[in-house]
């Protein structure tokens, strides 16, 4: 289970990176996993995706020792059931604010009693060479429930989020946030800042993996951030060409 790689990975202190994924093509994962990323982020919230392209990004990856994250497009029982049923090893929540959005996240992605989870194990039991024991015994851990802060509502019930049983990891959006601060992208903003400090802080107190999808800055460095999606595809490739047209 990849999953239990990467947690394994965050346990020893070793920070996981990875890529946003925002191309449809497959072979964009294939070479993230040759690399030697930890992970991609196939960002089905803002971009292009369909359940088809998705599926193809996660097949991709079995080969590789590269997690698949899929950010989800809200945090909803049926929007997040078809992405459980494809395997990937994350599930990223965008937008939870409250104690209650907190609880639905966490219900939406297990199976009873736990949550209220769909039956759909074709994938996730390898086409039926994966006893039924063994996979309802890994999806009480599998995949991966990230939930994001990046509002400044969430921020205030962080503390009764961060009891919320089943929770992971914590994901900071730092560009919805100091929007919702009505500062949007003054990532150097003492006040933003100042947030950013808080939520890392009471995410680590807690015991939840702390990520993140920013450049690799020593802030986020001293805030204990475990992984990171520290550029994208479409970046890499515009600052790679930029660099290329740059040399005289």
């Amino acid at each position: 289970m990849k999953s239990d790689k990467f947690r394994s990975k965050v346990s020893s202190c070793q920070l996981c990176r990875g890529i946003v994924v925002t191309m449809t093509d497959s072979v964009v994962c294939e070479a993230a996993g040759a690399l030697g990323f930890d992970f991609v982020w196939i960002d089905a919230e803002h971009c292009a995706f369909n359940p088809e392209t998705i599926t193809r990004h996660i097949v991709a990856l079995q080969s590789y020792d590269c997690a698949s994250f899929v950010r989800v497009q809200w945090n909803e029982w049926g929007v997040i059931k078809p992405v459980l049923d494809m395997a990937p090893d994350g599930v990223i929540i965008p937008m939870v604010n409250s104690v209650e959005a907190a609880e639905a996240a966490v219900s939406s992605c297990r199976y009873p009693p736990i949550g209220r989870r769909g039956c759909g194990s074709r994938r996730g039991r390898r086409f039926g060479f994966v006893s039924l024991h063994t996979y309802m015994d890994n999806s009480k851990r599998d995949p991966l429930v990230i939930i994001q802060v990046e509002h400044i509502d969430s921020v205030a019930n962080l503390d009764a989020i961060l009891k919320v049983p089943g929770i992971d990891s914590i994901c900071i959006g730092p560009s919805d946030l100091s929007a919702s601060m009505g500062k949007f992208c003054q990532l150097d903003d003492p006040e933003v800042n100042r947030v950013l400090d808080e939520i890392a802080i009471k995410v680590k107190r807690a015991g939840l993996m702390l990520g993140t999808a920013d450049n690799l800055t020593p802030a986020w460095r001293t805030r204990g951030v475990d992984w990171i999606a520290c550029n994208s595809d479409l970046g890499l490739m515009l600052s790679s060409g930029q660099q290329l047209l740059a040399d005289k």
